[in-house]
């Protein structure tokens, strides 16, 4: 017995998350009927992030064990060639057996894009959050600031998260511009649930002059999520990288 890790791409557009759900389409659902196709076993992954429904990936984890003889760095090429179009193993090698892809000290980047411009781009429609009216970036970069470092992040997490400490580490938030694509990368030691999109959805509140930067601390401070801004769409977040420390 062998374990492989994958380090997985995706467009979430079709897909509704990550995690196994009854009767509904995942990524990890996918993986797991092609990998057991592939293999002639049954094939059960493990994911070191679960991403939310529409949600993509560039740089998700995923561990599994096998009998097989395949060469782990060949189940990359092999696996490709029965995905769909929207999911891709960019990488594969074996690791130790004890490897858990959530039980290790990582850094976790993500993206969040916004399209801010007058019109949609229909060619934008699935990887940015269209949003039309006009963003101070330097308000978002001041706002930003106050999230970076250790904090309890109580007021940036949906009512349904289940954790034993909202307490998290915020390594950078960097805010920026491109032409009419307005980025917020954010990395840290780990998410609670909906903390990016509501992290971009504050920053977004920031950037229209709804929230004057310092709120932002106000709101850490306050641990009430009612504060802070609006959970943004799903459709303008990407997972970019999982760093094992």
């Amino acid at each position: 017995m062998k374990r492989i890790k994958l380090v997985v791409a995706y467009d979430g557009t079709n897909y509704c998350g990550w995690q196994i759900q009854p009767n509904d389409v995942t990524v990890e659902k996918v993986l797991n009927d092609k990998l057991t196709k592939l293999l002639g076993e049954e094939i059960k992954i493990i994911g070191a992030s679960r991403t939310d429904s529409g949600v993509h990936a560039l740089g998700n984890v995923a561990v599994f064990d096998t009998n097989s003889t395949i060469p782990g760095d060949r189940f990359s090429y092999a696996l490709n060639t029965l995905l769909p179009e929207d999911i891709r193993v960019q990488e594969s090698y074996e690791v130790d057996q004890g490897f858990h892809p959530r039980h290790c000290d990582t850094k976790k980047t993500y993206e969040y894009k916004i399209l801010n411009r007058q019109f949609p781009l229909p060619s934008k429609r699935f990887d940015t959050y269209f949003f039309p009216y006009s963003l101070d970036i330097a308000k978002m970069q001041d706002a930003a600031k106050y999230l970076v470092g250790e904090h309890d992040f109580k007021s940036f997490c949906s009512a349904r998260t289940q954790t034993e400490t909202t307490i998290r580490t915020i390594y950078s938030v960097d805010v920026s511009r491109s032409e009419d694509v307005v980025s917020i990368k954010v990395t840290g030691n780990g998410f609670l649930y909906n903390m990016v999109r509501i992290i971009a959805g504050t920053l977004i509140q920031a950037g229209t002059g709804h929230y004057e930067p310092l709120k932002v601390n106000a709101v850490l401070e306050s641990n009430d999520r009612t504060l802070a801004g609006p959970t943004a769409p799903p459709e303008g977040l990407t997972l970019v990288e999982i760093q094992y420390l």
